[in-house]
């Protein structure tokens, strides 16, 4: 038994130590926004803050989470408003499938708190996460947009 913080909230989960934490996340605390894509940390699909840092959850193991803050996209959000990189999202309408788009969010609103005007080559360096559908330019739109709402 584990005791992982999601969100704000205690879950006590009985797995494995060295379970991976998306699927404590998906199967165990029922948030199902972060999802499974390559399974080897290197789509970035999976994407949580761990502590505030962005961590690719399918190759973190639940262990090493015990005792940290853990944020999915679910808990992005505060009091009811989207948080301005969600905001920027939908105003640039990056989403084709969607698939890939938590992770992306995620990896983008650290990336944000740690530089808050990144240059494009701040992204490029940053942002290692793969979009099937292409979204890349308008990632890249919807980031330089958040950053001017800072």
């Amino acid at each position: 038994m584990v005791r992982l913080t999601v969100n704000g909230k205690a879950h006590d989960i009985d797995v494995e130590p060295n379970t991976p934490l998306l699927w404590a996340i998906r199967e165990n605390v029922g948030l199902t926004g972060t999802k499974y894509g390559c399974g080897v940390a290197q789509c970035g699909a999976c994407t949580v803050h761990v502590d505030g840092v962005a961590t690719r959850s399918c190759s973190f193991p639940v262990s090493a989470a015990v005792g940290k803050q853990i944020t999915t996209i679910e808990g992005l959000a505060q009091s009811g408003a989207l948080h301005r990189v969600q905001r920027a999202w939908i105003e640039h309408e990056v989403p084709q499938c969607g698939y890939c788009q938590s992770g992306m969010i995620m990896a983008v609103a650290e990336l944000l708190k740690n530089k808050p005007k990144p240059t494009d080559a701040d992204i490029d360096n940053t942002i290692t996460n793969i979009c099937r559908c292409g979204t890349f330019q308008q990632v890249r739109a919807a980031i330089h947009a958040a950053a001017a709402q800072a």
